[in-house]
């Protein structure tokens, strides 16, 4: 039987791109415009936005989880959350939850150690490359990654939360990307991560010097073969 997708949303940019990723890829597991059942819950980014200013995890966890029990209450089977960030608050959350979850960084990890990769650049909002959401799923396999260095985290942060999480896909932000990947690529780095769910939207393999690993489809693609016997 077909299992029922959960997606906790965080920021719209990000969600829509997971949910639309699975309804695309949905037909390769389920033939002509198949896919499986989806259910959507969001809480104000604004909250989770708050949350994480103060550093309160468990706040951030409390939204997951409101989300959660809805999901559930829909008829959701297992959840994914295409939020990088708010996976701090993950520990908070699996212990409560009324579903399982997929982890966006376990999903990620999994990916990259199958594809050879060893030392990966990271990217994302400096709440996620400051945390260890990425380190530790990517330790638990072997694997070593670079953060960017102070400047750019500042700088990464401010085109995700002024620029993508509002639509607003820029030249130069795509160009500050593939400079920061140019550095990491010399550095050793032989792929990065796209950490950020709206990352995807702006930098992919075609214009990145480095491989991609693309946060936002490889939940979706891993939530499809879940839900897809």
């Amino acid at each position: 039987m077909v299992q029922h997708i959960g997606i906790v949303g965080c920021s719209s940019e990000g969600a829509s791109l997971c949910y639309r990723t699975i309804c695309a890829e949905g037909e390769g597991y389920l033939g002509a415009h198949g896919h499986p059942e989806v259910s959507m819950h969001t809480a104000s980014l604004a909250d989770y936005v708050a949350c994480l200013k103060r550093g309160d995890m468990q706040g951030v966890a409390d939204l997951m989880l409101h989300s959660a029990e809805k999901l559930a209450a829909s008829g959701a089977d297992f959840l994914i959350c295409p939020d990088n960030t708010i996976h701090q608050a993950f520990g908070h959350v699996a212990p409560r939850s009324p579903l399982p979850w997929l982890h966006i960084a376990e999903v990620v990890a999994e990916e990259a150690a199958a594809r050879g990769f060893r030392h990966l650049g990271l990217a994302g909002t400096a709440w996620l490359v400051e945390s260890e959401v990425y380190p530790e799923a990517l330790s638990a396999r072997s694997l070593t990654y670079a953060r960017p260095d102070a400047e750019e985290i500042v700088e990464i942060d401010r085109i995700i939360m002024e620029e993508l999480v509002r639509g607003a896909f820029k030249p130069d932000a795509v160009a500050y990307f593939q400079k920061i990947y140019e550095r990491m690529k010399a550095a050793g780095c032989d792929a990065v991560v796209l950490g950020c769910t709206e990352i995807p939207l702006i930098i992919d393999d075609d214009n990145s010097p480095l491989p991609t690993l693309d946060s936002t489809r490889l939940l979706a693609r891993a939530a499809l073969h879940r839900a897809c016997p």
